[in-house]
């Protein structure tokens, strides 16, 4: 299957071979000891990580779920009448489809994929970059897109990509793609960086958005055996990035006020699962919107439900511990 799609996650493995996640995660590490594979957060891919990029196919079947709720969340920090880039990526067209329904909003792209989701939206409008076509993900690159994004300005920039870590922050593995990216980011008041669990930790070739340029993150909440991905979210909260984590709040233990609904929960994986009354949080660095003085905590809002019927999901902010 890897060698098919270049990627694939362990949750599409367990169910295609009907065995458990553990178990195919214990085969895929005796595989990577072979040289056959590489280990991914949430699943593998082919050898030699650091220069090799997966193609849209293969980018598209890995962590579906975790994508759209991460798309839902960062859809709403977008307000009516904003200016906003977003580039290229699979969780950016996720995230596309939801923004045609912001009116009065001008998107800024480098992605085919991203002004498709846009077409049709009426009260959107879509400004592309020139460039040079590059198949693989569909996007605008080269020395046209990066000359068409100068003495642009927008409050924010929406951007994802191969890998994240507290040390490098976000990187690709192409030199292109990621020449692009930095001029996006440029042009943007803040970075919001969306990235799910299988992202955090890798890092990859080139880097486009230092962790001190990234204002916030959204991503998904890494299962609790992913020590290593949960330790890089606690990283980068304590450089000042804000981070909302869909899917947060599972068996969490419950905390004292601080939300409208009085019942705000302390959230995330295991290693940063606290309650409030346990671990006083300083607040964060005042570019951020909810900064400022102390009392900022690890804390979950309840979300609207997604359909009738369902439950509400749930959101973190993650702040910075105390040393």
């Amino acid at each position: 299957m890897v060698r098919a799609n270049g990627a694939v996650s362990l949750r599409e493995l367990a169910r295609v071979v009907q065995t458990s996640e553990v178990t195919v995660r214990r085969d895929v590490r005796a595989l990577e000891a072979e040289g056959l594979l590489d280990r991914r957060h949430g699943g593998a891919v082919l050898p030699g990580g650091f220069t090799r990029e997966s193609g849209f196919p293969q980018k598209a079947h890995l962590a579906t779920a975790e994508k759209t709720a991460i798309a839902d969340l960062a859809a709403g920090l977008v307000e009516e009448g904003e200016a906003v880039v977003v580039g290229a990526g699979t969780t950016t067209q996720e995230l596309a489809r939801r923004l045609a329904r912001v009116p009065g909003l001008t998107v800024v792209t480098n992605s085919l994929l991203v002004a498709q989701a846009l077409a049709h939206a009426n009260r959107v409008e879509v400004v592309m970059t020139g460039g040079t076509l590059r198949g693989s993900n569909y996007a605008l690159v080269g020395s046209g897109a990066e000359q068409s994004l100068q003495g642009l300005r927008v409050s924010r920039a929406f951007l994802s990509g191969s890998g994240l870590t507290a040390e490098r922050g976000l990187s690709t593995s192409n030199m292109l793609s990621a020449s692009v990216d930095r001029a996006l980011v440029q042009a943007a008041a803040e970075v919001v960086v969306l990235a799910d669990h299988t992202k955090l930790g890798v890092d990859t070739m080139f880097q486009t958005v230092p962790p001190e340029l990234i204002t916030h993150l959204v991503t998904d909440e890494p299962p609790p055996q992913e020590e290593r991905a949960a330790a890089e979210l606690q990283a980068l909260a304590d450089q000042g990035v804000r981070i909302t984590v869909a899917g947060a709040g599972r068996g969490a233990a419950p905390g004292q006020g601080g939300q409208e609904d009085g019942n705000a929960q302390a959230a995330g994986p295991d290693a940063l699962r606290q309650s409030r009354r346990e671990v006083p949080l300083p607040g964060q660095r005042g570019r951020h919107p909810h900064g400022g003085g102390g009392g900022a905590q690890l804390r979950a809002a309840p979300l609207a439900a997604q359909g009738e019927g369902q439950p509400p999901g749930r959101i973190a902010d993650l702040a910075p511990r105390r040393h």
